[in-house]
Formats: C-alpha cells, sequence, structure tokens
C-alpha cells in the first residue's frame, strides 16, 4: 500500500462480534477479547513499523470504537444495548490493546450504546479513550456518522450535530461535510470550544508531521499525477465500493513481488479450518484416476478475495479447479460449476472423489449484507444431498465471510473444509491442503451455530442462575427443540494428525497475587501424518465481584508434532491476566480458586486448579 503512496488504512477492525447474522464478522478477528487484541495490535505494528516516519510505513486506524459488533438483531447500524461494564470486560479490551500498540488513529462506530451515538459520546470517546487511557492520536467518525447524529435524534441540524461531535472528540468528519460548513459559526457562538477545537487540529498536524506528509514528495509531479489517475469504472464491484476506490491507479506501478504470494500462499493455507474428516484427506493422488471439482466456486477467481477488497485483479488469481488439475499429471481433474444438475450428477458418479465447492459469494457478506438465515445459499445444500447419494466421496469446501449453519453439508461429506474467502492464493493453498503438502491448522475465531435460534452463541458466555452441566446438554439443554451446545466450538480445527492431551500440571498449585506459575501439557500425535497443533489455555474465575464467563481464553501456543512424537507445552499463567473490571469500574484480581483448562478447543480438555493468595503485608 505505501507503494502506491497510501499512508492511511481503515484497520484493524476490532469489534467483538456474537452474531454471524451481522455481514461485517467477515472483516473482524472473532468473538474472543484476547485474540481480538493481540491480533489487533499485530496489525497495528505490522502497518505502521517502527516509525511512521518510515516510507514503508503507514498509519492504522482501530475501528469501530465501541460495540458496533454487538448491534441488535445483527442488522448492520442498529443500537448495541450494553453497559459499561460489559464493555470494559470485552469489547473495549481489543481497542486499548491497539492503543498500547501505538495505534495512530481511532474510528468512531456509527451505532449507539446505552441510546447515545458514539459519535456523540462524550463518556467513551473524550472521557476514557482521550483522558483516561492517554490516546494522543487521531479520532476520525465513520462515513458520514456526523451528519447522521440528526438521523439518531441527537441533533436538529448540521451545526448541533458539529457541536456534538467535535466534543466528544471526533477530531475528523469523514464526508458528511459538517465540520466544513458549520465550523467557522460553531466557533464563533461558542458551540466550539476554542480549546477543543484546537486540540483536535493538534492531533491532526501531529499525525501529518509523524507520516512526513509536509516532507517533499520523491519523484517527479508528473510521476506522482499520472499514479494517482482515476482508474475507469470496474464492473466487479457495486458502485458503492467504486466510489471507495476512486483514487485507485489504472494500472499496477508494483508488480506484486513473488515472496509476497508465498507469505500470501502460506497465510491462506493456515486459515483453512478441517471440521470433519474421516480419512479422505489428505488425498492420494497415486489412487485418484479421476477427480471431479463442481459447485460455484470450482473455478472462482475474483470471489477468493471476500468483501472490501477494491483493487483485486481476477486474473492474478488461480481457481482451486486450476490448481488441482496442475498437481495430477496425467489424471484427470474435470471442472464443471454445475450449471446443470442432471449433467453434473451425471459426470460426478464416474469420479473417484468429488470436491464440491459452495458457499457465500462476497457480496453476499460485509457491510450493509446482513442476513436472517445462516444456511448454504439456496439450492446449494440440494446439490450437495444429490452428490452425497451417489456413494463416491464427497469433500466439501465451504468458502464464506461468515460462520455458516452446515448441518446438511456435515452430515454428507466426508470431509469438510471451512475456507473463508482466502485471497490471491487461496486456490493453491487449498490445493496444497487437500493434498496433504501443507497440513490444515486453522482454528475458529467465532462459534460455529447449529441453528440460527441458538445465535448469539459465544463460548465465554455467562453462568446464570441455573447452569448446564456440560453431560447434561445432550438431554436437557435451554430448548425444546434443539441442543444448547453449538455445532462447532470457538477454537475448533482438526489436523491431518491425532493428538491427544495429558494431564496439565502447575509448577507451583498456590500462588500469592501478582506472582505466577508455569502450566504445562503433554500433546501426542498419534496419528501417522505430522500435523501442526494449537493447544489452548482457558481460565475460569468462579467466584468474583460480578458474574465472570465460564471459560475465557488465556494464552495459546502452536506446536508442530511428526507422526508418534510428543512434546511439552508449557505457559506462563500470571495473575494479572485474571484481571477484570468491577461494577465501580475498577481493575481487580480477587484471591481464590481459579480453573485452568487446556485443550484443542473451548469445549474439552484436561484441567487443574490454581489457588490465588493474598501477599502478607
Amino acid at each position: 500500500a505505501s507503494a502506491t503512496w497510501v499512508r492511511w488504512t481503515f484497520a484493524p477492525m476490532l469489534d467483538i462480534s456474537h452474531d454471524p447474522r451481522w455481514g461485517r464478522v467477515a472483516e473482524s478477528y472473532g468473538e474472543d477479547p484476547r485474540l481480538v487484541g493481540w491480533l489487533g495490535a499485530a496489525a497495528v505494528r505490522g502497518f505502521q513499523g517502527e516509525s511512521l516516519s518510515e516510507p514503508t510505513s503507514i498509519a492504522a486506524c482501530a475501528k469501530h470504537f465501541v460495540g458496533y459488533g454487538l448491534v441488535a438483531g445483527g442488522r448492520d447500524y442498529e443500537e448495541a444495548d450494553v453497559g459499561e461494564v460489559s464493555l470494559r470486560n470485552r469489547a473495549l479490551r481489543p481497542f486499548r490493546a491497539a492503543v498500547e500498540a501505538g495505534c495512530a488513529t481511532v474510528m468512531s462506530a456509527f451505532n449507539t450504546i446505552d441510546t447515545v451515538p458514539m459519535t456523540a459520546n462524550v463518556r467513551l470517546l473524550r472521557e476514557v479513550l482521550k483522558e483516561e487511557w492517554d490516546f494522543d492520536g487521531v479520532v476520525v467518525s465513520d462515513w458520514n456518522a456526523v451528519a447522521e447524529l440528526l438521523c439518531h435524534g441527537v441533533a436538529g441540524n448540521r451545526l448541533r450535530a458539529a457541536e456534538l461531535a467535535l466534543r466528544a472528540g471526533v477530531d475528523v468528519d469523514m464526508v458528511s461535510g459538517c465540520y466544513r460548513d458549520t465550523g467557522a459559526q460553531a466557533l464563533a457562538i461558542g458551540a466550539w470550544p476554542a480549546a477543543e477545537l484546537d486540540d483536535a487540529v493538534r492531533r491532526v498536524l501531529t499525525l501529518k508531521f509523524r507520516l512526513g506528509l509536509f516532507d517533499a514528495v520523491p519523484g517527479d509531479d508528473a510521476a506522482v499525477l499520472r499514479s494517482h489517475r482515476k482508474p475507469p469504472p470496474n464492473a466487479g464491484i457495486s458502485a458503492e465500493k467504486a466510489a471507495f476506490g476512486g483514487g485507485l491507479r489504472e494500472e499496477r506501478a508494483v508488480p506484486i513481488p513473488a515472496e509476497h504470494l508465498e507469505l500470501a500462499r502460506e497465510a491462506a493455507a493456515a486459515s483453512f479450518v478441517l471440521l470433519e474428516n474421516d480419512g479422505v484427506l489428505p488425498l492420494a493422488p497415486d489412487k485418484l484416476r479421476r477427480v471431479f471439482v463442481t459447485g460455484p466456486f470450482a473455478s472462482a477467481t475474483g470471489e477468493m478475495f471476500g468483501t472490501w477488497t477494491l483493487d483485486g485483479r481476477y486474473e492474478d488469481v488461480t481457481p482451486l479447479g486450476e490448481a488441482l488439475a496442475s498437481r495430477f499429471a496425467d489424471r484427470v481433474v474435470e471442472v464443471d460449476p454445475g450449471a446443470f444438475s442432471d449433467r453434473t450428477l451425471l459426470r460426478a458418479r464416474a469420479a473417484d472423489v468429488i470436491v464440491a465447492c459452495v458457499g457465500e459469494h462476497p457480496d453476499r457478506s460485509g457491510e450493509a449484507n446482513s442476513v436472517t438465515s445462516l444456511n448454504l445459499p439456496t439450492g446449494q445444500d440440494d446439490l450437495l444431498v444429490a452428490l452425497g447419494r451417489l456413494g463416491v466421496p464427497l469433500v466439501v469446501v465451504v468458502f464464506a465471510g461468515r460462520p455458516l449453519v452446515l448441518d446438511t453439508a456435515a452430515a454428507v461429506a466426508n470431509a469438510l473444509l471451512f475456507a473463508w474467502h482466502p485471497g490471491i492464493e487461496g486456490g493453491q493453498a487449498l490445493a496444497d491442503v487437500l493434498l496433504g503438502v501443507t497440513g490444515p491448522r486453522g482454528r475458529l475465531p467465532m462459534t460455529f451455530p447449529r441453528n440460527v435460534g441458538q445465535i448469539p452463541t459465544h463460548y465465554d458466555r455467562l453462568p446464570t442462575g441455573r447452569p448446564i452441566p456440560p453431560s447434561d446438554d445432550a438431554a436437557r439443554g435451554r430448548y425444546q427443540d434443539s441442543l444448547t451446545a453449538p455445532a462447532y466450538p470457538f477454537g475448533f480445527g482438526l489436523t491431518y494428525g491425532d493428538v491427544r492431551y495429558g494431564e496439565l500440571e502447575l509448577s507451583s498449585a498456590t500462588i500469592a497475587r501478582g506472582g505466577a506459575t508455569t502450566a504445562s501439557v503433554t500433546v501426542t500425535n498419534h496419528g501417522s501424518h505430522a500435523c501442526t497443533e494449537t493447544v489452548q489455555l482457558y481460565f475460569r474465575d468462579p467466584v468474583a465481584a460480578i458474574s465472570r464467563p465460564l471459560r475465557e481464553l488465556l494464552d495459546f501456543r502452536q506446536v508442530e508434532l511428526a507422526a508418534g512424537a510428543s512434546t511439552d507445552v508449557e505457559f506462563e499463567v500470571r495473575t494479572d491476566q485474571f484481571a477484570y473490571v468491577d461494577s465501580t469500574m475498577r481493575s481487580r484480581v480477587d484471591p481464590g480458586v481459579f480453573e485452568l483448562t487446556a485443550g484443542p478447543d473451548a469445549s474439552r480438555g484436561t484441567s487443574a486448579t490454581l489457588m490465588v493468595t493474598t501477599p502478607l503485608s
């Protein structure tokens, strides 16, 4: 991006996402505050580097501050009904991590929090973000959000909207023009206090100086002008997205380096989550004479990019069918997108294995793309059922931007692989994983529900006054017509290995508050394939000043395990990792018993008990 003169990006997106009906979960890092914070802070460091003045650095923007991922009904732009204690223990934590990582800018959200629009939220923007956290960067509104204070019903005109937003701490009015059109009048009549205006201007100018925007631009003026010419209309993206991309160039000035493509391929392969496998994967090319690749994504190119991709080129993508064909030499790989179901089924019957590529088009996820059904799009389940009846081994690959309800796919498939929208090298990466060149190692960052009626369902829910013992879920649960347990829990993902966990052991089972212990567990691969195992450590604080989640992610480690190999995995456990915010907005760690669990996902594992005591004075 920096090579094309971009100096500011609206990422990372740090919304805690509990409802997959909300399309913007495709942009998020999932449902867990710690995981979102770790990944968000890493993104900030990656964008900004050692210094924003470096030519390869761009300013990051943590968005959307705050609670946007908790909108009612999964409906974009809706209200979020949540109190500050819950915000601080969940939705605010990733933003705090981004601020501590040095994030240059923060974007205020569209939604209301407890009836107050975030663009006018003095408490959260000015008092918490700027004053309590000492954030000295720039706060920018979301697209047109200042003017939308009129729609929220808290401002009667654009002058009042500008007043509310600046007083709340919004330094930059994105697009609406309220600051530009009414700022002079607001300052003249005292609606804008001079000190608050000065603060906003100082923050914006400071960021520009840090980015070196007042320094001489390298290269001749003509070259700079050529690099910023607007492209011709792009039929591959919507008019709205084309408007956002109005500054993109006609042609790429910098070819994609080979090492970047290699990293994209590695990242895509690492993201795939294997949900089901009866042993059909990995495919063995020497035992297959005919592979049949079908479904709407069999020949997909640009559809691999996902939502909010403005300048990806379809011709740079190798479709999965083509990528597989290149690996089979004289054996036949037939690709049929399945436009005519009778022809598709006839040809599929002759195959040794079927790879069905289904899922949702990128235009079905992302901003303003909420849904009420999480099933595969119309007709795709029917296709899978028909293919499953043929008696041919069936591998189902799902492309999507959100968790889906995959009960039909799971019932008929011999293997089920969730591929998200994996990007420019997605086809090649999928071929690597399907053939076992690279093993699957992705884990779910969000819970996958059994049905829409379970939503919101997230692993770190509260125990309630009448908890459900995990062993009783199949018998009782909370529903008459469904289990309470999800289809696939947070952190879930299979490998081509068979990893089993030993007992969780603590170097000390009692530590003083402020101290630390070491938790260790032995993991053994009993399978015949090497694998990468993601060992996850969770904790529970069963007695606290407020009701605490049934389980919270504490840390994780990734380890490589050869077939038959074992390794000891260690975690440092510090009492400050148990901290939470109580009803007085105070961070605290209570003495008492904590339950630690190490396992392959949030639903299972091996446990140990840790006692935290109060230090002697």
